[in-house]
């Protein structure tokens, strides 16, 4: 008998971009709490939406295993769950009253929970765990169940509905020893459908990790509901241990890691490496970084010896005036410099960049424009500002916000706040950034040889270009006074204290 289903309301389905892209990964935050259940001698089943068609598979999970406790555990180390969109919210609503319907005791987790845990309990659920959740969760089980006597209140990191109010318990210290944590639950992921689509789709199968908990740095838009400015750290020894595990058990080809930051910690990553190349258990992959740590003494080397394909680099601007409102704490030349180092190492670069942050005029866009241009990333993602609940981002522009203060997926690019341009202007400028960018990894890949399909690409592009540039010229009329950010120094925001750093 199942007594826990497991799930997560991220359907990737619901994302039209990325469900294009198709590179899916399983919900690893919802799989580390099923195997932590499981310790605790929970029976568990899973059921992830990431490949799910609509809500109505829920349903059906529902009602195979007929469990006694739904938990929507959503997966707090996706960045998109952060971002809590609105089409994912629905779909939690709407998975919420299905568990109900079912009989189900509705339990969820999750970054979205935490901060509106009032209107998901209005909404239906029983129980909101605030926080990182695994250890939450055990608690709560135990006392619903008998195993414990604890009392509802003095259970940390819960909220539950008290009467018609509801009651925020204090918060529950992060977990430090993440070593202790078992490896996450493979086994209930349908591993031959994710290899299938990953090979049809890109000729090889990545699989995800994570070696690490939050982020201490501070800069001053990014939310964090569930860690806060912790940083909490595995071992070396036990990441390499479960890298060997899933090249022995599931060979993947390649695999990305889900970190804020990847090996901030002092000597992490030359034992990393170290030990990969000891233990025969090196797989290609990717990872996220900062310009200012790729910039240390051997860190790229390190990298590149411990099998570093990719690395990301939250750059967002090319403009420090930008960064420096952000309290991003790195300096433009660093990100130069760190693309440089990373591509003499043949690792390869890809450039995270973020458009309307107050203050950001027509001639900071450009200075990351040239930024890309001259840095020559072999990818980018970019971004507008996006307010979220617990940031210094959110109190400065919370008065500009409407009833509506999320994005519908992760295409929406809209400006919730009055920006300095409209939500039209970014749009187009997210538009020709691409166009850009394509055309010139189109002509260099050109240069190579002939390629009749970048052949095709650099031609559409350059016949687009012009259109679009006179396009944003004439939505750029519209501007707004700018928002002021409380501002820390870039010492204060490049330097975590000792505490936020295990």
């Amino acid at each position: 008998m199942i007594q826990v289903l497991l799930g997560q309301s991220y359907f990737l389905y619901f994302d039209p971009k990325l469900w294009q892209a198709m590179q899916p990964y399983p919900p690893l935050g919802t799989l580390y709490a099923a195997s932590y259940l499981r310790q605790h001698e929970y029976t568990v089943a899973l059921f992830d939406a990431m490949l799910a068609k609509s809500e109505s598979e829920w349903e059906d999970a529902l009602k195979k295993h007929q469990p006694r406790f739904a938990v929507l555990f959503e997966d707090n180390f996706n960045y998109l769950s952060k971002m809590c969109l609105m089409r994912m919210r629905s779909a939690a609503h709407t998975m919420i009253d299905l568990a109900e319907q079912h009989g189900c005791t509705v339990i969820l987790c999750g970054a979205d929970a935490t901060d509106h845990a009032e209107d998901y309990l209005a909404r239906g659920a029983d129980f909101v765990l605030l926080g990182e959740g695994e250890g939450t969760l055990v608690e709560l089980l135990d006392a619903l169940t008998g195993k414990s006597d604890a009392p509802l209140a003095e259970i940390l990191g819960l909220a539950y509905k008290n009467g018609p109010a509801v009651r925020r318990n204090p918060s529950r210290p992060d977990r430090r020893d993440l070593d202790g944590l078992p490896f996450p639950a493979w086994d209930l992921v349908d591993i031959p459908r994710y290899r299938s689509i990953w090979l049809d789709r890109h000729r090889y199968f990545s699989m995800n990790m994570v070696t690490t908990r939050g982020c201490p740095f501070h800069c001053n838009w990014c939310a964090k509901p569930i860690w806060g400015q912790r940083y909490n750290t595995r071992s070396s020894e036990n990441v390499v241990a479960e890298m060997k595990w899933l090249k022995d058990e599931y060979a993947p080809d390649h695999i990305s890691f889900a970190d804020d930051i990847f090996g901030l910690k002092p000597g992490w990553l030359p034992r990393f490496g170290e030990l990969v190349e000891s233990q025969s258990a090196g797989i290609p992959f990717k990872c996220l970084s900062r310009a200012d740590l790729l910039t240390r003494p051997g860190e790229v080397d390190a990298l590149r010896k411990a099998g570093a394909q990719t690395v990301w680099i939250g750059a967002e601007s090319g403009s420090q005036k930008i960064l420096d409102a952000m309290e991003k704490g790195t300096r433009v030349e660093q990100i130069y410099e760190a693309a440089r180092l990373l591509q003499g190492a043949g690792i390869k670069v890809g450039f995270f960049l973020q458009f309307g942050y107050p203050g950001e005029t027509r001639a900071d866009i450009q200075k990351t424009i040239g930024m890309v241009r001259t840095c020559n990333p072999d990818d980018i993602g970019i971004s507008v500002s996006y307010p979220l609940p617990g940031t210094k981002f959110f109190d400065a522009v919370k008065m500009q916000l409407g009833a509506r203060q999320n994005w519908q997926d992760s295409s929406d690019l809209a400006m919730l706040y009055q920006g300095h341009y409209t939500t039209a202007f970014y749009r187009k400028l997210h538009t020709i950034v691409h166009k850009e960018f394509r055309s010139r990894k189109a002509w260099q890949t050109l240069r190579r040889g002939l390629d009749l399909r970048q052949a095709a690409r650099l031609l559409y592009h350059t016949i687009t270009l012009p259109v679009a540039r006179w396009q944003l010229n004439r939505l750029a009329g519209y501007k707004t006074l700018p928002v002021a950010i409380p501002h820390m120094t870039h010492e204060q925001a490049a330097t975590p204290t000792p505490q936020e750093i295990e």
